[in-house]
């Protein structure tokens, strides 16, 4: 399995180090039985406070694999048993990210508008 946490209570980490290894910065792997697994990531969505949380692990399927977000904007979704990660669109409320729109670069291409000295 392969646990991502981003934005985590530095606590939440030293428990996970416990069951897995921590191979950079908040990215766990390790490999533990679905018991174990599955209380994990119970403590990790009750640690987690304001972060975000990404579970990979292997499952029975075409894939071989399933996904678990907790917090993320992706989530994941299942088309005719192919797992998918959906992201919001740009233009809705819960989107993340720059403001919907062109560019500072782009509408002064358009507009033929010069930045500096000529």
């Amino acid at each position: 399995m392969v646990l991502v946490l981003t934005a985590c209570p530095e606590r939440l980490r030293g428990h996970l180090t416990r069951w897995l290894m921590e191979v950079s910065a908040g990215v766990f792997v390790g490999h533990v039985t679905k018991r174990v697994r599955t209380l994990l990531w119970a403590r990790v969505t009750e640690l987690i406070g304001s972060g975000r949380a990404l579970l990979i692990y292997t499952a029975p399927g075409e894939q071989r694999l399933a996904v678990l977000t907790h917090g993320h904007h992706w989530e994941p979704e299942d088309h005719e048993g192919v797992v998918l990660m959906r992201r919001p669109h740009e233009d809705s409320p819960d989107a993340p990210g720059r403001p919907s729109g062109w560019s500072a670069a782009s509408r002064r291409r358009k507009y033929g508008r010069r930045v500096g000295p000529k």
